[in-house]
């Protein structure tokens, strides 16, 4: 196929795309009725995005969606955005600003192809089935010549499946590695079952940690689909903004989002609720996806033993069982989930930075590290809480 033959565009918001166009790329195994692999890259959840304001002007992330067309026909499509700052990414570039800028260089903008603030692994590359190679092909090429032709300083597509770091690193960009902690069903047909896989510590210390969360005073709940209502918004917000406020400063959230999620993706969602006396006092929010169960987000007004645990990690592994998941991404950070079951699991992100002495630089950087994030997940699952072969961890 002849690479000239395609038409790149940017566009500057999804509204001026069909959501089945964009779909037809982005999650085209709907076709069979099911649920979308990623809920994130879907036209609604980015478009929700967009239309609350939690991206556009003033927030540092501007949309540049990237399209790849054929004859008329949308090949592949990109995420993309201008970066004014490295917040909200969870594949941290902060050091690598401060180099370049240090060295008289300019950093920002940036082009980020990325779902913001969701550290979830899936595809950035979207192309409709058959078009593979060419359409990922078109995509990188344009986002590359964008960030040439406009003196921009790199382009970065973070949490990219494993298949399109390995293309993309035959395609001349540079491969990041680093790390999450996901939790996979090995079949399980119950939490017990999960149990049973464990170390008898371990399994003692969930079981001890899952009581002291239930004993809090009320009753916990997941609900999803028609059983969201506007008002378990009203609380999950407040949960969010104190959530927010410690670790970033500025929730990246806008209040709106939620209310136009709740309109266009409550079948995409779970969310875990724990109310005492008739209220809410906490709360853990989750997106479905095909395969997967993402949670996202945690916050509380009251502080109750094991009760971030609880809504965070047993429940989440709940309803994966149920729901027949093949596994839970927790987010971002945290290697007190490994007590919990959740093992450590490579993730990829791919770059291209424009001056060459700089990305040598960061080559070099980047290789250093990868041989690091190696040895960390080895020691890492070696020391987590499933049953070895050892008689002493069986009894």
């Amino acid at each position: 196929m002849d690479q000239a033959q395609i038409e790149v565009r940017v566009l500057g918001s999804l509204s001026q795309i069909s959501a089945a166009e964009w779909d037809s790329c982005a999650c085209p195994e709907v076709a069979d009725g099911g649920r979308p692999l990623d809920p994130f890259t879907t036209h609604r959840f980015l478009l929700a995005l967009e239309h609350s304001g939690s991206v556009g002007r003033g927030t540092g992330w501007q949309p540049q969606y990237l399209t790849a067309y054929l004859d008329g026909m949308l090949i592949a499509a990109a995420p993309m955005y201008a970066k004014s700052h490295s917040q909200g990414e969870y594949i941290f570039d902060h050091n690598w600003a401060h180099a370049y800028e240090g060295a008289g260089g300019r950093y920002y903008p940036k082009l980020q192809i990325a779902v913001p603030f969701t550290p979830a692994t899936g595809r950035r590359f979207l192309v409709r089935p058959g078009y593979d190679s060419v359409g990922m092909s078109a995509l990188v090429q344009g986002a590359v010549q964008l960030a040439a032709d406009n003196q921009v300083s790199s382009v970065h597509a973070t949490f990219c499946t494993e298949a399109e770091a390995l293309a993309g690193e035959q395609m001349g960009l540079m491969l990041r590695q680093s790390q999450q902690f996901h939790w996979l069903n090995d079949e399980y047909q119950d939490f017990d079952g999960f149990l049973a896989a464990l170390s008898s510590r371990k399994r003692k210390n969930i079981r001890k940690e899952r009581a002291q969360a239930i004993d809090f005073g009320g009753e916990i709940r997941t609900l999803t689909g028609d059983d969201l209502r506007p008002e378990h918004w009203d609380a999950f917000w407040q949960f969010y903004q104190d959530t927010g406020s410690r670790k970033w400063g500025v929730p990246y959230l806008t209040r709106q989002f939620f209310d136009i999620a709740h309109e266009t993706m409550a079948d995409d969602m779970a969310l875990v609720l724990a109310e005492r006396g008739g209220y809410p006092i906490a709360g853990a929010l989750n997106f479905i996806g095909r395969e997967t169960l993402f949670g996202r987000y945690w916050g509380c007004t009251e502080h109750h033993a094991c009760l971030h645990f609880e809504l965070c990690y047993y429940r989440a592994i709940d309803f994966a069982i149920a729901e027949g998941l093949a596994r839970v991404e927790a987010g971002a950070q945290g290697e007190h989930k490994l007590a919990r079951g959740y093992l450590p699991t490579r993730t990829h992100s791919l770059h291209w930075v424009n001056d060459p002495g700089f990305a040598d630089a960061i080559k070099k950087y980047l290789d250093a590290e990868a041989h690091a994030v190696g040895e960390e997940i080895e020691i890492l699952t070696d020391y987590g809480p499933f049953r070895k072969s050892n008689p002493e961890e069986q009894q």
